[in-house]
């Protein structure tokens, strides 16, 4: 039996353009830029990713695009996660995170319109980031793309911690209902739970069909256990404080695509529900048998209906 995706060149897509920007904190972003200079009427594309992963979240969006050429896509890893530095101290914030992304859209996309596409903790940065720069957000973000996101409710749930910390896992759960408790040596000690155990917790959490691609498991536990043990007690702080549905404010005017997992435990269907209530006429996508890295295990729907989103944008 061989996996599909077995050959599938992750994390070594084409660019065009790459570069680093140093944020207003200090850190140092890795940025790769796909696709021919804006031009009218093609909004820009920033892709922004969740917590433990990095820009390879969007693999096969960013594939297909490519493929069909005429947008301009960005893609940076955040603070912390695959080739970006890290914060020399204190803890990682939102807002700070929608200053990153402001910071990255001023260098490598200044003018012209943008569409905003973010999954998990990148959906949160928007969020932060329209709450920061209202103005901004209204004058040149043209969409919005939510993935397996919450605007809030994260302390309700368990954040899905065995997966996105999937080296962690289960002993981490007895404390996760305060995540200031956790230390970087608590982590640490539940990192060294074998790789095997790593794997099936992100099989369990991560994906909700019964039986995943081994190669797209692989894939998504190898971006997990590549977030340091530092980075990952220096996020879940700000994780778990995050409210931010009055800053669903800013994207009332604007064309939104709400995409979940039918089966996420990571932000369960209930998160997307309740940014509807505050975005009613945003469009809404809900996939059968699919997970929290819904863009990665059913890439044809999120595909389908992204490009669609597009399309419509640009008529």
């Amino acid at each position: 039996f061989r996996s599909r995706y077995a050959d599938e060149p992750f994390d070594a897509l084409p660019f065009d353009e790459t570069c680093r920007i140093e944020t207003p904190d200090g850190t140092d972003i890795h940025v790769e830029v796909v696709g021919p200079a804006a031009t009218p009427g093609r909004p820009t594309l920033i892709f922004v990713h969740g917590f433990c992963l990095d820009m390879g979240t969007f693999h096969f969006q960013r594939r297909l695009l490519t493929e069909r050429g005429g947008y301009r896509m960005v893609f940076y890893d955040q603070p912390g996660h695959g080739r970006s530095g890290r914060l020399e101290s204190g803890e990682y914030k939102l807002s700070a995170l929608g200053a990153t992304l402001r910071a990255v859209i001023d260098r490598v996309a200044p003018t012209g319109p943008l569409v905003l596409i973010g999954h998990s903790m990148g959906g949160m940065t928007i969020m932060a980031f329209a709450e920061r720069y209202p103005e901004l957000y209204a004058e040149r973000v043209a969409g919005t793309v939510l993935m397996a996101t919450s605007g809030g409710l994260v302390a309700e749930t368990r954040f899905g911690l065995p997966a996105i910390i999937a080296r962690a896992g289960a002993p981490l759960l007895p404390v996760v209902d305060n995540a200031t408790r956790l230390t970087g040596s608590m982590i640490d000690r539940a990192r060294r739970a074998s790789a095997n155990l790593a794997w099936l917790l992100t099989r369990r959490y991560g994906f909700g069909t019964p039986t995943p691609s081994p190669a797209l498991v692989s894939y998504v536990e190898l971006m997990n256990s590549r977030t340091s043990t530092e980075t990952v007690a220096r996020y879940l702080r700000t994780i778990y404080s995050h409210a931010r549905f009055p800053a669903l404010a800013a994207l009332r005017h604007t064309p939104t695509l709400v995409i979940v997992g039918e089966r996420d435990m990571i932000t369960p269907v209930t998160h997307s529900e309740e940014i509807l209530r505050w975005l009613p006429d945003a469009e809404y996508v809900k996939v059968p048998d699919s997970g929290h890295v819904v863009m990665l295990e059913h890439a044809d729907e999120v595909n389908e209906a992204l490009v669609d989103f597009l399309d419509r944008l640009v008529r």
